[in-house]
C-alpha cells in the first residue's frame, strides 16, 4: 500500500506507518488516527494535513506524541479539546484552538495526546485500557516491563531548573518560530 507515493513501512493493529512522511496514521477510515515527529514538515504539506483531518475527522480515538499534536492543532482536530506536547511545544496547541495542559498523557473525549517522547509509554498504556481494559493494560505493561526508575529528576522543565532548561529552550527557537507560524497559518485555512 503506498500513500503519497511513499510506502507504507509496517502496519500493526489497524495503524500504518507511513515510512518518510510526517505521522503515523491508519490509511483508511476506521478505528484511529496517530500522528507523530516532523510536525512543522507535516503541518506545511496541504496533502499530509489534508489526509490527517480527514482521517480524524471519522476516526474512533485521535491520538499524538510529542509535536504530532502540533499536526493534529493545525488540521483543526484539537480545536475545543484540552491536549499536550513536548514542553517546548506545548503553547503553540492554543493556535490551533487547543486547551494546553501540563500533563504527560492528557485523555479529552476521543482525544489522546502524550508529551515529549518518554510519555508514549504511558500513553500507550493508558491507550490500551481505554480500548481494552485495565488488566490487560497491565499485563502489557508488565511484558514491557515498564517501571521508569530515572537516575536524575530532570524530566520536566520545573524539574531541571533554569541551568538546565535554558539551554534546551535556546536550541527550540527556531523551531517554535517556524512551527508557531506553521499552526496558525493551517489553523486558519481548517477554520
Amino acid at each position: 500500500m503506498t500513500f503519497r507515493g511513499q510506502r507504507i513501512g509496517a502496519v500493526f493493529a489497524g495503524l500504518s506507518l507511513l515510512a518518510g512522511a510526517a505521522c503515523i496514521a491508519q490509511a483508511a477510515p476506521g478505528d484511529g488516527l496517530e500522528t507523530a515527529g516532523e510536525a512543522v514538515a507535516g503541518i506545511r504539506d496541504a496533502e499530509t494535513l489534508g489526509f490527517v483531518a480527514d482521517r480524524g475527522a471519522r476516526a474512533t480515538y485521535v491520538t499524538s506524541v510529542c509535536t504530532g499534536s502540533l499536526v493534529l492543532a493545525a488540521a483543526g482536530l484539537l480545536r475545543g479539546y484540552k491536549a499536550t506536547s513536548h514542553w517546548a511545544a506545548r503553547d503553540l496547541l492554543a493556535a490551533g484552538g487547543a486547551e494546553p495542559v501540563d500533563a504527560r498523557v492528557v485523555i479529552d473525549r476521543n482525544r489522546v495526546t502524550g508529551a515529549g517522547v518518554s510519555a508514549g509509554l504511558d500513553f500507550g498504556l493508558k491507550l490500551v485500557a481505554m480500548m481494552r481494559d485495565e488488566a490487560y493494560a497491565k499485563s502489557v505493561q508488565l511484558l514491557a516491563e515498564h517501571a521508569p526508575e530515572p537516575p536524575f529528576r530532570a524530566g520536566t522543565p520545573a524539574e531541571g531548573g533554569p541551568q538546565i532548561t535554558a539551554p534546551l529552550a535556546a536550541m527550540f527557537t527556531a523551531f517554535r518560530r517556524d512551527a508557531a507560524a506553521a499552526v496558525a497559518a493551517a489553523a486558519g485555512r481548517a477554520r
